[in-house]
């Protein structure tokens, strides 16, 4: 891993033993990229990757060149304006009504290790020899704006993290309209675009499609990162698939408004740009001020599309998921809420508690409607104090209770948001998100804080801080069920409301951070009605999120395996909830709903008394055998095998780092008549290792004993016992089936 400067052909060489990015400074002053892709060597010049051709129409810099125009160089942070037409990375309105600028190179410096950025979620080291970042300056000398790129790059893997400041330097106030965290200019358009779309129960499907003339884009304009475009998107090589081949992941760690496009010019080269959303966005700096963009982590790989998820996943779980729970195996929990919703008194609580710790559950999680008046959504969002009705002791008292069971106790919360039922409302109704002497949208039948005010998020945070201090509370829900409507806040002058959005986001940053540093033990899960805010700004504060309210096993699968693009199992709220199914009304049998489940942090959301006795036995053998590999589940190494968007079967698989255990997961969504004969080739193993197998559905059985390479090169023989006439019924094809196969190296 190094940087290299060369000081006489001015370029930048940032590389490791897997990745080379290449940038120059271009007779203009400006910064332009040449490279990014598998390691070369270094050399003393790369400007012959600089190519420019006289073409007709084109804007040109220089009074002695109808070669050099901006529109055909690729560029590493374009401004709007001076010859490139294609859509800028920054953008600043000045006094006079000018948009236009041009950063020139002015300084740079190289240091070990990785800095933070204030006030924002980012990747880190722990030791300075993990990475070296460059930090480049330059200036625009007409408003006096200096901008400063930093590049990271980590020892391992091939990872550039990126991200940008902007620094008033001039005398004059100065709008920042467009901020972006990248630009990436590539050479050609031969990629496919995989993006990660749905809506609320059934978030982040991957959708494919190639890159053409013009441009691709999703973002959020909804205040977070949303159900339906998550902050994450891949271009791949045409022939790239989960195994071999060559793809670039582009990744924002934020979880407000944002951005990712492509755009194929008319030359076919593709600028790729990330970052907040400029739809909306006008950040006014006054002199000396400064912004600060998030962080966008690209990842180059060439062994496909697994190799990629599996650096992702090791860098988000190991440096950018922080504290105490980063590596620690979570704790198997219950969560009252499809046991109940609204209805439950202390009581009631306390008896599936008791259920739940019979079965070895470690965790009891109680959710919606324990504060204010809130027995239905209409009302106490807002005042975080217990209802004494339902529970005589309080959060304390409940919370001591579940302790002398000897079980952890966790807690919901949905600080953002207010009922206008609420004594919080009714105390300040100036507090929400609103336009003066217009109405406000509601969500749910409740209303946005206005977290862009200090005094808003410290009244929150008192009144979280004060229960948390006073009970035995191990873990936090952290709900947010509602987009942003409205955004207009009150407490800023007109020319800052463009700065809401983000101010927003800042302000819940703020809370987590606080809270976190306050309480380093808990164990913070975010949520945001599922899955609307599963991103990498939130893992930073939580090491994992309610992947989907959507617990439905065979959902699940569609939901998990396209979370895994990015984000590593430790990461993924998952439950087993009841049958038939709340969302979509599915009967699923209890050991697939447990097999999905168990690739991820694993809970319930049900009540178990009402389970049947050898229900409640299977349960007590799934948590058994959860807490036996849970750690191989959630920090194994994770394989994508089978498709659910491709056919009737997913598959996956975990493996541990020795190679010497390794869990895969098959699932079947429909059975048929006299079924094709089927394998399932195996990846991660040691060829040279025998390993023996057992299968599991209910229980585990012995399955037979086989080399890695066998295993890899032939395959698991997953083929049904009966292809004709069925006649054992107890053990017949069924719907929704699904069977763990547990390997072990002998010895």
């Amino acid at each position: 891993m190094n940087i290299i400067w060369r000081e006489e052909s001015r370029t930048f060489h940032l590389y490791n033993d897997q990745v080379s990015y290449i940038m120059k400074v271009l007779r203009c002053g400006q910064l332009g990229q040449l490279y990014f892709g598998k390691r070369v060597h270094d050399r003393d010049d790369f400007s012959y990757l600089l190519e420019n051709l006289p073409r007709p129409m084109a804007s040109c810099t220089f009074e002695d060149s109808k070669a050099y125009s901006l529109e055909h160089i690729k560029q590493e942070y374009p401004s709007y304006g001076t010859g490139d037409y294609r859509s800028p990375a920054v953008e600043i309105l000045q006094e006079n009504g000018s948009r236009i600028s041009a950063f020139v190179y002015k300084s740079h410096r190289i240091s070990d290790g990785k800095p933070s950025l204030e006030g924002l979620p980012a990747t880190y080291t722990e030791d300075d020899s993990e990475a070296r970042t460059l930090t480049v300056t330059m200036e625009d000398a007409v408003t006096g704006m200096t901008l400063e790129l930093s590049y990271t790059i980590f020892a391992q893997g091939g990872i550039i993290a990126r991200s940008a400041r902007f620094v008033n330097r001039g005398e004059q106030p100065l709008h920042l309209t467009t901020a972006m965290s990248l630009c990436l200019d590539l050479p050609d358009h031969d990629y496919d675009w995989m993006q990660f779309s749905g809506a609320w129960a059934r978030e982040r499907y991957p959708r494919v499609r190639r890159l053409e003339e013009g441009i691709l884009s999703v973002g959020s304009r909804r205040g977070h990162s949303s159900h339906e475009h998550n902050p994450f998107i891949i271009l791949k090589r045409h022939q790239a698939d989960e195994f071999q081949g060559e793809a670039i992941g582009f990744s924002l760690v934020y979880s407000g408004n944002f951005l990712a496009q492509a755009e194929v010019g008319s030359h076919d080269t593709t600028r790729v740009l990330m970052g907040i959303h400029p739809d909306g966005f006008d950040w006014k700096l006054e002199p000396k001020e400064a912004f600060q963009t998030p962080e966008a982590v690209m990842v180059y790989t060439d062994r496909g599309l697994n190799d990629l998820s599996q650096t992702f996943h090791r860098l988000y779980q190991k440096r950018l998921a922080r504290g105490y729970w980063r590596d620690r195996e979570r704790p198997i929990l219950i969560n009252n809420w499809e046991a109940t919703y609204f209805d439950f008194t202390e009581g009631k609580i306390l008896e599936i508690a008791g259920k739940a710790r019979e079965c070895g559950v470690e965790m009891f999680v109680l959710d919606d409607g324990w504060f204010g008046k809130r027995c239905s959504d209409r009302a106490g969002l807002g005042d975080w104090v217990a209802n004494r009705d339902r529970l005589p002791g309080g959060i304390a008292g409940l919370a001591q209770k579940i302790d002398d069971m000897g079980m952890k106790f966790g807690l919901w919360f949905e600080p953002e948001m207010v009922n206008k039922d609420s004594d919080l409302y009714r105390a300040h109704p100036d507090w929400i998100l609103h336009v003066p002497g217009r109405p406000s949208t509601h969500g749910r039948y409740q209303y946005v804080l206005d977290f862009s005010r200090k005094e808003v998020v410290d009244c929150i945070y008192g009144m979280m801080e004060k229960i948390l201090s006073e009970a035995k509370i191990s873990y936090i829900k952290w709900d947010m069920n509602r987009s942003i409507t409205e955004c207009y806040s009150p407490a800023l002058p007109a020319d800052r409301q463009g700065e809401v959005f983000h101010r927003y986001i800042l302000g819940v940053y703020d809370l987590y951070d606080r809270l976190t540093r306050k309480f380093p033990y808990v164990l913070f899960e975010s949520c945001a009605s599922g899955g609307a805010r599963f991103d990498p700004g939130m893992l930073y504060y939580a090491p994992q999120a309610w992947t989907s309210d959507d617990t439905d096993a065979v959902e699940r699968l569609k939901i998990q395996y396209g979370t895994s693009y990015c984000y590593p199992v430790s990461s993924m709220g998952s439950h087993v909830s009841t049958s038939p199914n709340h969302q979509t009304g599915r009967t699923a049998p209890l050991h697939t709903r447990a097999n999905v489940a168990c690739f991820g942090t694993f809970g319930y959301e049900l009540d178990l008394n009402t389970l049947t006795a050898e229900e409640q036995e299977a349960v007590k053998d799934q948590i058994r055998f959860m807490k036996e590999y849970r750690h191989l589940l959630q920090f194994g190494t994770f394989y994508r095998l089978q498709s659910p968007f491709e056919g009737n079967v997913t598959a996956w698989m975990a493996v541990s780092k020795d190679k010497k255990e390794a869990i895969a997961g098959w699932y079947r969504t429909l059975s048929g008549a006299n079924l094709a004969y089927t394998r399932l080739p195996l990846r991660g193993l040691d060829p040279e290792a025998r390993y023996e197998i057992q299968v599991r559905k209910e229980t585990e059985q012995p399955f037979g004993s086989f080399y890695g390479d066998e295993l890899m090169n032939i395959g698991l023989i997953t083929t049904d016992g009966t292809a004709g006439e069925v006649t054992d019924r107890e053990n017949a094809p069924r719907d929704f089936d699904s069977r763990l196969f547990i390997l072990k190296a002998e010895e």
